[in-house]
């Protein structure tokens, strides 16, 4: 951190030093030199350097395409109401709140000034209506992450409204989304967010089978689901993604306690049934390498046979200390289930001999 951090400060002076044999004017920095200059500065001081001249308000705001305004902790509603009509080539807006402050017109402003934008976190953004996501879907069509995850005013219909148009995403954080994330919700994102590699469904309880097998059916690329406390799912949710989603790496089943064995050996066969082919790179065959990281605490349901099945057939998953990657606390009766390196070590202890004394 240190090292970096002198890395930067070089830089720094590095920069202001030809600034120096240059520049006469403030206005007259190149605006190649102005924008590194930027880039290793913290947001809050973009933003004041936006105001120094017209010269560097011009330049930035056409430079800038990453901003972050989660430091604000106070009237961020306004700031973003000032700042998204210069800002017009942002790809990146980070608006992660301690507080709600956002409300629907800040949300407007973003959408129908910053057209470019790729990723946008709206965490926490308790004041948000549905017509924020209204505007979204007219003016941001290019989202390829969304964070709306704690929104609780959205419903299913303003996000099935969204993905009919925002066609690109594949990241979407929905956790706490009991609203907006339903069933219906869910087959409209299997219908039209083909790409979707990254779902967080926490917490979402009016989210069941119907709603999971539509994802699973319409986004083959998933490779990050998380179903934490999606209390209506049964196993037929799990088939259907280990089945369909052969690039799948992380599963969160915490709490979902309607799972049973048969699940896990629908996701232990799928490695079987999606194993590589010879002839193909070494990149494939990691890119099907399986799961690599699962929670399945508090399924009750299970037994020690078949999640031993699942350990032994995808290598990644880890019980032991340090790793635990295959995660199952609650589950008293899973003490048994070990990893192959908790095996080996215990073996490796055991073929030591044992001096007398």
């Amino acid at each position: 951190m240190i090292a970096k951090a002198k890395v930067g400060s070089e830089e720094l002076n590095s920069c202001f030093e030809k600034l120096m044999m240059v520049v006469t004017e403030w206005k007259d920095i190149p605006m190649e030199l102005l924008l590194r200059i930027v880039s290793l500065v913290d947001d809050r001081t973009v933003i004041v350097a936006s105001g120094v001249c017209c010269g560097w308000r011009e330049f930035i705001c056409l430079g800038l395409t990453q901003l972050s305004l989660s430091w604000c902790k106070k009237k961020m509603n306004n700031l973003v109401l000032s700042l998204a009509p210069k800002f017009t080539k942002l790809q990146t807006l980070i608006l992660r709140q301690e507080n709600p402050q956002l409300e629907d017109n800040a949300v407007e402003t973003i959408a129908n000034f910053c057209h470019d934008l790729q990723e946008l976190d709206l965490s926490k953004s308790f004041k948000l209506s549905d017509h924020s996501l209204y505007a979204l879907a007219h003016g941001c069509p290019n989202l390829t992450k969304l964070n709306i995850s704690g929104c609780t005013s959205f419903s299913d219909e303003a996000l099935e409204y969204l993905t009919n148009f925002c066609r690109k995403l594949k990241i979407l954080n929905l956790c706490g989304c009991f609203k907006a994330a339903t069933d219906r919700a869910l087959q409209a994102i299997g219908r039209n967010c083909n790409m979707l590699q990254s779902l967080n469904l926490g917490w979402c309880d009016n989210v069941g089978d119907i709603g999971v097998m539509s994802l699973a059916y319409g986004c083959p690329d998933l490779r990050c689901v998380d179903l934490c406390g999606c209390v209506r799912i049964t196993d037929d949710s799990v088939i259907a993604l280990a089945s369909k989603c052969l690039r799948l790496r992380s599963l969160d089943l915490y709490y979902c306690r309607n799972i049973t064995d048969r699940a896990m050996y629908s996701l232990a066969h799928s490695r079987v049934k999606n194993k590589p082919s010879l002839w193909q790179s070494m990149k494939d065959r990691y890119d099907e390498e399986g799961l690599r990281s699962l929670n399945i605490s508090q399924c009750t349901a299970l037994t020690p046979p078949a999640v031993q099945a699942l350990c032994d057939t995808f290598p990644a998953l880890h019980t032991c200390s340090g790793r635990h990657t295959l995660v199952m606390s609650g589950c008293l009766n899973l003490t048994s289930v070990h990893c192959a390196c908790t095996v080996q070590a215990h073996r490796k202890m055991n073929s030591i001999p044992h001096t007398a004394h």
